[in-house]
């Protein structure tokens, strides 16, 4: 039934070229075919009080007129008779069913959806199909694997109103959104059939759709089906390829990228900043920073300005492959180019010090992050804590937690605690320790042995036992296991 009703559809993305000398007639006569005969001197008395008269009482008046309402065919013809107000045929169409005027069909429904796609009114038409979809299934469900009813209707009724092929990329949508992923391929395989071609952005959304619920690798099966042939002459554009080359890179196949990039230049397409953040991205990953600096280079020798997400992007590669002295002069280069750094900035240039052992220099971007009101994230404030406390510089790690605390949104992880807390505690801080791990507690953060074991370590140390084997027994008691004694350690 699908294969014949489809058959009715225009060859290519042009409006049909057929000539309709008098469409509305023709639908009357398709759909009364359907229906009951509709009563014509009632539609053209709505559709004169609809176009002669602008006041809001032409709504009443209407109502007054035909009280009982109206069949869908005759809201359909009605419709179709304004076509070219389609806001009104809109507003005319809502209006018979929030007065319960009519009971739409899947006609009514289909005739108003190709006259708000044949205006581009995208939005109005998405929403009336995804309703359309869910009214229509309420009663009748059908397979999920298989086009909704409404797209046998849609194309059975598109000529006849002089619809655009848009209408079928934003019944494609409608499934995608509904994550019908199987009924939108089936719809773009029966339109491709016929020679016609989802849009280009339609194909994306779909490729990204299939890779995101079924990987990589059926993402690219979709990408060949809908491309492979250049059905309609439609080609992939850059956001195709960055659609792929993103999906193949999040699941770590970075030799697929190689193959994506051969694509690219098969169809001539240039990649954009986002496609070489991306390689750049899996070549820092894979530790070929020198691939990494190549490819920045082609970028630019290309005239394509990198933005503050490609800086970030290497920046980052840079500094988790140790050559953070690369980094910093990446970020005078962009600093020079006026580009201003963000909070994801700061935390790569403060990280790689740290993994370097430089903390002073992580400390004074630090200190500079935050005087531009930039917010870390809890991993970066536990680096830096980590790295300061490894320096036995306790008091200033602990000065930086406090800091962070202050600022609103921000959440401490449990790390940066320990890190303090057991440094507090080898320098003989009880007391500062104790406050620290009561704010600990505060954070939802209960104790563990390494804390149990920082405390009775430090009251050891300042000869306090008493302290120390009452923490011992509770510690014990919470469930946790002493790899010690106080015992032990006071003979040592």
């Amino acid at each position: 039934m699908i294969n014949r009703t489809i058959a009715n559809l225009p060859m290519n993305h042009c409006k049909s070229p057929l000539p309709i000398s008098s469409p509305v007639k023709t639908v009357h006569r398709y759909l009364s075919s359907q229906t009951d005969s509709p009563n014509e001197a009632l539609i053209s008395d709505v559709v004169l009080v609809l176009t002669e008269q602008r006041s809001r009482s032409r709504w009443n008046f209407v109502k007054s007129l035909y009280p009982n309402g109206f069949s869908p065919t005759e809201v359909s013809q009605i419709t179709l008779r304004i076509k070219n107000n389609p806001r009104l045929a809109l507003r005319f169409f809502l209006w018979s069913e929030e007065k319960s005027l009519c009971i739409h069909d899947l006609l009514s429904y289909s005739t108003i959806i190709h006259i708000l796609a044949r205006s581009r009114l995208k939005s109005a038409a998405q929403a009336l199909i995804q309703k359309a979809i869910r009214v229509s299934e309420s009663t009748s469900p059908t397979n999920p694997a298989e086009p909704p009813e409404l797209f046998r209707v849609l194309a059975k009724t598109y000529r006849l109103c002089d619809s655009a092929p848009f209408v079928f990329d934003l019944l494609i949508n409608a499934c995608l959104q509904a994550k019908k992923i199987d009924r939108a391929i089936k719809i773009a395989r029966m339109l491709r059939s016929r020679g016609i071609s989802p849009m280009t952005p339609t194909c994306n959304s779909l490729i990204r759709s299939v890779s995101q619920l079924r990987g990589p690798e059926d993402g690219y099966e979709a990408y060949k089906e809908l491309f492979g042939d250049n059905v309609g002459k439609v080609s992939p554009n850059v956001q195709t390829f960055n659609t792929l080359l993103l999906s193949f890179y999040r699941h770590q196949k970075m030799g697929e990228l190689k193959v994506i990039r051969l694509e690219m230049e098969k169809f001539g397409c240039q990649p954009n900043v986002f496609s070489y953040c991306i390689l750049v991205a899996a070549s820092c990953d894979d530790g070929k920073i020198v691939e990494a600096e190549n490819l920045w280079a082609e970028m630019q020798s290309r005239r394509i300005e990198p933005d503050i997400m490609a800086y970030n992007t290497l920046l980052k590669g840079l500094c988790e492959n140790d050559k953070v002295g690369g980094a910093e002069e990446l970020h005078r280069e962009m600093v020079l180019r006026e580009i201003k750094p963000t909070c994801v900035t700061y935390e790569h240039l403060i990280k790689g010090h740290c993994k370097i052992g430089d903390v002073d220099s992580a400390l004074l971007l630090y200190k500079d992050m935050c005087r531009k009101d930039f917010r870390p994230e809890a991993s970066t404030v536990d680096e830096l804590i980590e790295e300061l406390c490894r320096k036995k510089r306790i008091c200033e790690g602990l000065k930086v937690l406090l800091d962070v605390t202050r600022m609103g949104g921000f959440y401490p992880s449990r790390k940066s605690y320990v890190f303090l807390i057991v440094g507090l505690c080898e320098l003989g801080k009880m007391e500062e320790a104790l406050k620290l791990q009561a704010d600990m507690v505060g954070k939802g953060f209960g104790p563990d042995t390494e804390i149990y074991r920082a405390f009775i370590g430090g009251y050891i140390e300042k000869g306090d036992m008493d302290n120390a084997k009452k923490l011992e027994t509770e510690m014990l008691q919470m469930g946790f296991s002493a790899t010690f004694s106080t015992v032990t350690i006071m003979k040592r």
